[in-house]
């Protein structure tokens, strides 16, 4: 992680990767690593000339178990223990070996059963160093995605899925009683990615400048990664697990895609991202419902990985080119490159002007659910629909609906999925304002408090390669709300 002299939040780590074939050696890796004043460093495996590379460093390294050593290790207590011997003991405590991750994303992958072996391999890594007198200087948790989540939006309504309940609910009580962290990989850049039109890119990049209300807890939001820990929080929270602390073991951006990811993965997005989660992180400004509350987190990658498979971003999240050069400069200290605003005052990401207006072909029982809705749940201010008011005349129904679904259009994103309104909303570009009544735009509006079921779209996340989307269907979650219908959580662990 970065060193942040006089800072007292969470610290920021970096994730060393080594599928490629160009790759620096690990001790000039190490160099590179002092060079930057990188204090905390993740690596997936156990890798000697790697262990060997961070003696006398004072860096602090978590290393990892892989998903293939899972079932051994779950089977015998002696693999654990003559793995902790051979392959960690000779080289701590000159290495300051802090952590070790037992299975990486082991919900993920559909084809094996490793996640059913995560959590007796932990117990036994865990055995092996009690036996030692490690077990309080190293911890031992295993990492996921938010994959393990069914539902993530609002956040307040975070809760696991019920299908990993053999899995999860004894690993969350190993935790608990270790005092380990719950890891997690989140990526807000798979939502923006596969859903342009209905995320904000603004909002995952941390440079909204409006706010999206949880409405069960009135709590605000401005970016996507703090929605989607706080949807972990309360998932923990709703199984009763008050006491344990989540850690990002990943999170990033590319800076080059496939044509599908043109938009997305950039340079300029990426640095800005980066830099955003840095500051965020080293200025210890927590969760809104964890406010102030320190969380360490690990940024994806150190290197582009040129032997990765799938699209092109897979091989391109690198913070540094395998010749040692950056990829982009990166406020590593987290005190001056966060947060930058954009130049023109307005969205500088090229959002055409657009409106929403009601359908003249919808019933009038779909216009008025979705109207009381608007002007109720979704924070609308109707005052302008009101007698004597500029928007009152022509006294109909589509006309009021029409003035209420722009608001709330431009109040949230612009999206899509804003204008929707459960079908009965149809997104024009003609201003349909009239006389004295003006229908607001995006660059005209005032930062606006709103809850947003859709450019905020908190849950995606993904593993790289094996992607684990996690989609909440924000549409439904509008009509369900204009409906005022009840909808229940998923089902308890």
């Amino acid at each position: 992680m970065y060193n942040c002299n006089g800072c007292y939040g969470g610290k920021v780590g970096v994730c060393y990767g080594r599928s490629a074939d160009d790759l620096p050696t690990p001790a000039k890796v190490v160099q590179l690593i002092k060079q930057h004043n990188i204090k905390y460093v993740r690596i997936y495996d156990y890798n000697s000339q790697v262990l060997k590379a961070f003696a006398n460093t004072s860096i602090e390294l978590m290393i990892g178990v892989p998903n293939s050593d899972l079932k051994p290790f779950s089977q015998f207590q002696s693999n654990a223990d003559t793995w902790l011997k051979n392959s960690v003991l000779p080289y701590y405590p000159t290495t300051k070996i802090t952590y070790i991750t037992v299975g990486a994303e082991s919900t993920d992958d559909p084809h094996t059963n490793a996640s059913s072996f995560v959590v007796p391999a932990m117990q036994n890594v865990l055995t092996a160093l009690k036996k030692v007198g490690l077990s309080r200087r190293i911890k031992v948790s295993t990492t996921l995605s938010l994959g393990v989540l069914s539902r993530s939006f609002p956040p307040s309504a975070g809760a696991f899925n019920s299908s990993y309940a053999y899995f999860l609910r004894p690993m969350l009580e190993f935790l608990a009683e270790n005092q380990s962290p719950f890891m997690v990989d989140l990526y807000p850049y798979y939502a923006y990615r596969d859903s342009p039109n209905n995320v904000s890119l603004d909002y995952v990049l941390f440079e909204s400048s409006s706010e999206v209300i949880d409405p069960n807890t009135g709590l605000l939001y401005k970016n996507m990664f703090d929605a989607q820990v706080d949807a972990l929080y309360y998932a923990l929270t709703a199984l009763n697990f008050r006491t344990i602390k989540i850690m990002v073991t990943e999170t990033g951006w590319p800076t080059k895609g496939s044509p599908k990811e043109k938009g997305a993965a950039s340079p300029d997005n990426a640095e800005t991202y980066n830099s955003n989660i840095i500051r965020h992180t080293v200025t210890n400004q927590g969760t809104p419902s964890k406010p102030g509350e320190a969380m360490d987190v690990y940024i994806f990658s150190l290197f582009n990985e040129n032997r990765k498979t799938g699209l092109d971003s897979e091989r391109n999240w690198g913070l540094f080119y395998p010749d040692q050069t950056s990829v982009y400069q990166l406020d590593f200290t987290g005190k001056n490159g966060g947060f930058r605003s954009n130049s023109s005052g307005g969205n500088s990401r090229g959002r055409s002007e657009s409106w929403c207006i009601a359908s003249s072909k919808a019933s009038e029982i779909e216009l008025r659910g979705a109207l009381d809705w608007a002007c109720g749940p979704g924070n609308v201010d109707c005052t302008a629909i009101q007698p004597s008011q500029p928007c009152f005349q022509p006294d109909t129904l589509v006309s009021h609906a029409s003035f209420v679904f722009n608001s709330y259009f431009q109040q949230n994103g612009g999206t899509d999925v804003a204008c929707s309104f459960g079908g009965v909303g149809v997104k024009v570009n003609k201003d349909p304002s009239y006389d004295k009544c003006v229908y607001i735009t995006a660059g005209g509006r005032n930062n606006t408090k709103a809850t947003n079921a859709s450019a905020l779209n908190s849950s995606a996340s993904t593993s790289h390669g094996n992607e684990s989307l996690v989609w909440n269907l924000s549409l439904c979650l509008v009509i369900l709300l204009s409906f005022s219908l009840q909808t229940t959580n998923s089902q308890a662990l």
